[in-house]
C-alpha cells in the first residue's frame, strides 16, 4: 500500500464522509437539543429522558444495523453499473424498515408496562410514560428516513440529506420551545411537550426526503431503471443475512451502554441524569467516526463492485487515520473542559460535578470507540459480519457489562461503569482493527 494512494483514498473517503458526519451530528443534535432544554425544565425530567433515549437508542442502533446491507449492496451495485440493481435495494430496504420499525415500536410499548420492574426512581418513572410512547413512535419515521438516507450516500449523493437533517434539527428545536413551555399559542406540555416536537420533527425529516427521491433530477436514471415488479425473495434474504448479524453487533454495543444507563439508575435520580449529559457529548463525538465508518463501509463494497481490490487497505487504514484525529480533538476537550460543558446541559452542581468527571473517562474511550466504529463498518463493506459480531459480544457482553456492575454498582460507583465500558471497547477497537488487516491482505495478497 503505497503512501500516494492512502493518501488520495483518504481524500476520497472524507469527501464522502463530510456530509454523511454532517447529518449524523444533526440527527444527534435532535437527542442532544432535547436533554438540554429538558435538563432546565429539572433533574427528574432530566432523568426520564435519559432512560427513555437510552432504551430507543437500543431499537434505533439495532435498527441501523439491519438496514446497513441496503447502502452496502447498493454502492457495490453501483460500482457495477447496475442501477437496476440499486433501486430494487432500496424498494426492498424501505420494505424491511418498515418491518423493522414496527416490530420496535411494539415491543417499546410493550415494555412501559414494565417500567417499574427496572429498579429506576418511583419520581422518574411517574412522569415518563407519555414522553416514553411519543419518542418510540418517532422510531418509524427515524429508521424509514435513515434508509433512503443510506441509499443516497451509498450512490454519492450525500448532501441533500445532510440538508434534511440540519433544517430537521432547527425545526425540533422551535418545536421543543413551543411545546415545553407554551409559546406561540402550543400548550405548556414540559417533558411530554419534548416528544410531541420529536415525532413532528422526525417525520417531517422523512417526508422531505422520500419527496427529493421522487423528484431529484440526479437520480433519474436511477428511477429510470426501476421496475417495479414482484418482491425478491433472495434479496430480503441477502438483506437479512448480513443485518442481523450486523443488527446483533450493534445491539451488543448499545445493549451495553442502555445497560449502563439502567445500572446508573440504580445509583439514583442524579447518577443517571449525569451519564445522559456525559453520554450525549460522547455521543455527539462519535458522530464523526461513525461518518467515516458509513463512508469506509461504502466506499470499500464501491471499490469491489468496480474490481479495485488494491484499494481496500488504504481505504480502511485511512479512515482509521482520520478517526483518531477526530476523537483526539475531542478528547483534548473533554479533558481540559468538561465541567464548561457539562454546565451548559443542567444547573445542578451535583449533576454537573458527577458528569465532568464521567467525561474525563470518555476522553479515554473516545479513542477506542472511533476505531472499533470505522474498522467494523470497513469489514461490513467487505460483507464480513459473522466475526466482527463474536468480537462484539466479547467486548461488551463478557467484558464491558459484569465489570460495569462489580466495579460501578459493587464498587466505586458511575466511574467504575464508565471504566468497564471503556475496557470493552478497547478490545473492540484491537480485534476488529486486526480482522480488517488481515482479510485485506488476503485479498490484495
Amino acid at each position: 500500500m503505497s503512501s500516494t494512494l492512502l493518501i488520495q483514498e483518504s481524500r476520497r473517503t472524507l469527501a464522502l464522509a463530510f456530509p454523511i458526519i454532517v447529518g449524523q451530528v444533526g440527527q444527534m443534535l435532535i437527542g442532544i437539543t432535547d436533554t438540554a432544554l429538558i435538563g432546565r425544565v429539572g433533574t427528574v425530567p432530566l432523568a426520564a429522558a435519559a432512560f427513555t433515549h437510552s432504551v430507543f437508542g437500543v431499537f434505533f442502533i439495532v435498527g441501523i444495523g439491519l438496514l446497513i446491507p441496503v447502502g452496502v449492496f447498493s454502492a457495490r451495485e453501483f460500482g457495477a453499473g447496475d442501477l437496476r440493481g440499486c433501486a430494487a435495494w432500496l424498494r426492498h430496504g424501505r420494505m424491511v424498515a418498515l418491518a423493522v420499525s414496527a416490530v420496535g415500536v411494539a415491543l417499546m410499548a410493550l415494555l412501559v408496562t414494565q417500567l417499574d420492574r427496572f429498579g429506576q426512581p418511583p419520581e422518574v418513572v411517574a412522569i415518563m410514560t407519555p414522553f416514553y410512547l411519543l419518542i418510540a413512535a418517532s422510531l418509524v419515521p427515524t429508521l424509514f428516513f435513515q434508509v433512503q438516507r443510506q441509499f443516497a450516500e451509498s450512490l454519492g449523493h450525500p448532501w441533500v440529506p445532510m440538508m434534511i437533517m440540519l433544517v430537521d434539527v432547527a425545526l425540533n428545536a422551535l418545536l421543543n420551545w413551543m411545546f415545553i413551555w407554551g409559546h406561540l399559542g402550543a400548550p405548556a406540555m414540559g417533558l411530554t411537550g419534548s416528544g410531541v416536537a420529536t415525532l413532528i420533527a422526525r417525520t417531517a425529516a422523512v417526508v422531505a426526503i422520500a419527496m427529493w427521491l421522487r423528484r431529484a433530477k440526479a437520480l433519474s436514471a436511477v428511477r429510470a431503471a426501476a421496475v417495479n415488479g414482484k418482491w425478491e425473495r433472495e434479496r430480503f434474504r441477502a438483506l437479512w443475512r448480513m443485518g442481523l448479524p450486523a443488527g446483533g453487533a450493534m445491539l451488543f454495543e448499545a445493549g451495553a451502554f442502555g445497560a449502563a444507563a439502567l445500572m446508573m439508575g440504580w445509583l439514583g435520580a442524579t447518577a443517571l441524569a449525569a451519564h445522559q449529559v456525559a453520554l450525549s457529548c460522547a455521543a455527539f463525538a462519535f458522530m464523526f467516526p461513525l461518518g467515516l465508518s458509513t463512508a469506509a463501509s461504502m466506499r470499500v463494497s464501491n471499490a469491489i463492485g468496480e474490481g479495485r481490490r488494491e484499494a481496500l487497505r488504504a481505504i480502511g487504514f485511512g479512515a482509521l487515520g482520520m478517526s483518531s484525529v477526530f476523537v483526539l480533538v475531542f478528547a483534548t476537550a473533554f479533558g481540559f473542559a468538561g465541567e464548561a460543558i457539562a454546565r451548559l446541559f443542567s444547573a445542578d452542581t451535583a449533576v454537573v460535578a458527577l458528569a465532568a468527571k464521567l467525561l474525563l473517562v470518555a476522553a479515554v474511550f473516545q479513542l477506542f470507540d472511533g476505531a472499533q466504529v470505522v474498522a467494523g463498518g470497513a469489514l461490513r463493506g467487505l460483507t464480513d459480519v459473522k466475526v466482527p459480531t463474536a468480537i462484539t459480544f466479547v467486548a461488551y457482553w463478557m467484558l464491558a457489562l459484569p465489570g460495569g456492575y462489580f466495579l460501578g454498582v459493587r464498587g466505586v460507583g458511575p466511574l467504575g461503569v464508565w471504566g468497564a465500558l471503556a475496557a470493552g471497547l478497547a478490545f473492540a477497537a484491537v480485534f476488529l482493527a486486526w480482522r480488517f488487516a488481515r482479510l485485506t491482505r488476503v485479498a490484495v495478497g
